[in-house]
């Protein structure tokens, strides 16, 4: 792999094709490249604007441009090709050598996939589709037939006609990413976020130990749970399969119990309506075997390497409207809570396998399990956790940036925010557990749905309906945290404003009054500059027919590029949830300056595995400090230490 011209270009293209027995989807990456059978097959590769080269990687017995840091190597997902190439050739590739089109084009908001993006950008050479059936061919095992004579593995010389289209397959997508490159490599990225791309890929290299005895251990009690109560609703129902939603409505409807569905709330009315004993003890159990409790052990299983580290579960810029981190393998962002009294006794009994004691202490073995995976994420012999987390950062955030200012003496006090919320709502005192204590319930549900514009369909979605509210009490209740948040409401309208005449003047840069944020609209898309220097993107952003503001996005439900609407509410919660990131990005760098190994974070909370006797308030000292780019904006890390991962 060398240049072809005298005076080399500085930029080196890549995109490989490997072989592996593990399924990467379900393990990740780092197991992917671990196996024994892992094989690099082909390297595609061009300098600069040079034309693509395709080679057998069993050609190639060295690649010292791959680890010259006079290279700038360039790939789409480039963790894939500098964790499987440096495993091929058994090298450390740093991140720092290394520059994304994947994440160039998050950062633009446009689609993740190399297919995706390509097609958003209407580039000219866009990636093949004939790929997944090669990918399928030539990179995975096959199943022995009589036809293909009981082989596991497809070769080169089993299909040449494939072999030949694989190769011009892996050319095409290094031209399809070379030209997404030179279409977006004059986005500016700041260099301290450059650094925060490649903090996050050693953090993702370091990776977190797992007990794997807990993860093996839940699944069995698990399985000899759902198998003991499956026996006994069997038994009382006389149907063969009563897992069956068909078999068990027509069984109910046979009771007297008639139902449209079987999902989990309706299952709970039932269960509090139906006075039957046999039928109440039928749905008891139908709640108890409904509760999926095991599918993140079983993502643990998948993922874990052979030293018991899981690696690669977050996602750096996962999401592209905010920036923010997204869960991978392991979805750390949405692990269940944990609420379990005698946690550590629980993990005991679940690691012994002891179901009937469980089930003596516990009245709910599904949901101790649910509870107890944190848990399995534990810190190696001689260390424990670290875990510091910002103390209500969103809503610091938005104060501080609209100039809420009686919202920063209570933070700057260290007060409640949903006391003080519910005190200047009902223009009472309020205090946690003590006067007027009832109504904080009513300031935190405010807090949390009419922070970015919401209304009473926001309250409904935090549960205000189910804490006996009428709609009339929730309007109240929205109408009385606006008034006495009227520069937070003047925000959502100034910064609309200004995303607004940036869209009617392309060109002009427009300030948001109440803050360091400044909205224009270039050739591509409307962008808006946060105080940290990071730009956030709305691709293809235009005022609509009716006035209001649309850009192009991908769907997260269906995953299609289409047209986007938005308003002052929403473009603040983005800010807001930026800047939030951009803090704990900063922390996250500051940890790493200091020595500090971080395993994984979550939102607003950073894991760091430190030697026992390491005091976590140091790492919540290091989360609270002042940031340059955010004057008066007052932070605060609260934290504990655990050797094994929970919520305090």
């Amino acid at each position: 792999m060398t240049s072809t011209s005298c005076n080399a270009p500085q930029e080196l293209f890549i995109d490989i094709e490997t072989y592996s027995g593990v399924d990467i989807r379900s393990a990740g990456l780092y197991p992917y490249v671990e196996s024994d059978d892992f094989e690099v097959l082909l390297i595609a590769y061009a300098f600069g604007d040079e034309p693509v080269q395709v080679v057998e990687a069993s050609c190639i017995t060295g690649a010292p441009v791959l680890t010259d840091p006079h290279f700038l190597k360039i790939a789409h997902n480039n963790a894939f090709e500098r964790t499987a190439l440096g495993k091929w050739f058994g090298k450390y590739l740093p991140p720092e050598q290394w520059s994304d089109t994947m994440i160039l084009a998050a950062m633009n908001g446009l689609p993740m996939s190399l297919e995706a993006a390509g097609a958003a950008l209407q580039i000219t050479d866009q990636k093949l589709d004939t790929g997944t059936a090669l990918i399928n061919y030539f990179c995975k095992p096959c199943k022995p037939t009589i036809a293909n004579k009981g082989r596991t593995r497809n070769l080169p010389e089993h299909a040449p006609d494939k072999w030949e289209k694989f190769k011009e397959y892996c050319r095409r997508d290094v031209e399809a990413m070379r030209q997404i490159y030179r279409r977006l490599q004059a986005f500016p990225v700041p260099d301290w976020e450059r650094k925060v791309w490649c903090l996050d890929a050693r953090i993702n290299e370091r990776g977190v130990l797992v007990d794997t005895d807990l993860v093996k251990s839940a699944i069995a009690v698990d399985d000899a749970f759902k198998a003991e109560h499956t026996k006994e609703m069997r038994m009382l129902t006389g149907l063969d399969n009563p897992n069956s939603v068909a078999q068990l409505k027509e069984w109910l409807d046979a009771r007297g119990v008639s139902c449209e569905t079987l999902n989990k709330a309706s299952v709970a009315d039932l269960h509090k309506e139906a006075t039957d004993k046999t039928t109440k003890r039928v749905l008891e159990l139908r709640q108890l075997l409904g509760k999926t409790s095991t599918k993140k052990y079983h993502a643990m299983e998948n993922a874990v390497g052979k030293d018991h580290r899981v690696r690669g579960l977050l996602q750096y810029y996962g999401a592209g409207r905010t920036g923010r981190w997204a869960g991978r393998l392991v979805q750390v962002q949405n692990l269940p809570q944990n609420h379990l009294y005698g946690i550590v006794a629980a993990r005991e009994l679940v690691r012994a396998r002891d179901l009937e004691f469980l089930e003596l202490c516990y009245n709910n073995v599904p949901d101790v399990l649910s509870q107890l995976i944190r848990t399995a994420f534990i810190a190696k012999p001689g260390h424990t956790f670290l875990v510091a987390d910002y103390a209500a950062i969103e809503a610091r955030v938005i104060a501080w940036m609209a100039g809420e200012q009686w919202r920063m003496d209570v933070f700057a006090k260290g007060g409640d925010i949903y006391c003080s919320s519910a005190s200047q709502m009902f223009k009472v005192p309020v205090e946690k557990h003590g006067v007027n204590g009832h109504l904080r319930q009513k300031g935190k549900i405010a807090e949390l749905a009419c922070g970015y514009g919401g209304g009473v369909s926001a309250l409904r979605a935090f549960g205000a309906d189910k804490m006996g509210l009428s709609g009339a009490e929730m309007q109240l209740i929205v109408d009385q945290w606006r008034a006495a948040s009227p520069r937070i409401c003047n925000f959502w309208r100034k910064t609309e404003g200004a995303a607004k005449a940036a869209l009617q003047n392309p060109g002009r840069r427009f300030k948001v009054p109440t803050c360091e944020v400044y909205y224009w609209r270039d050739k591509d898309a409307l962008r808006c500059q946060l105080p940290s220097g990071r730009i956030l993107t709305y691709w293809g952003a235009r005022l609509d027919n009716d006035g209001s503001i649309c850009f192009q996005g991908q769907n997260q439900t269906t995953r299609k590029w289409e047209k986007t609407s938005t308003w002052g509410g929403k473009l603040v919660e983005n800010i807001v949830q930026a800047v939030a990131r951009d803090c704990l990005a900063v922390a996250l760098l500051r940890l790493d300056q200091a020595g500090y190994d971080i395993t994984f974070h979550v939102h607003d909370e950073v894991i760091v595995e430190a030697p026992e006797g390491t005091p976590w308030q140091d790492v919540a000292e290091v989360m609270g400090r002042p940031i340059s780019w955010a004057p008066g904006l007052l932070l605060r890390g609260d934290g504990y230490e655990t050797t094994f991962y929970m919520k305090d």
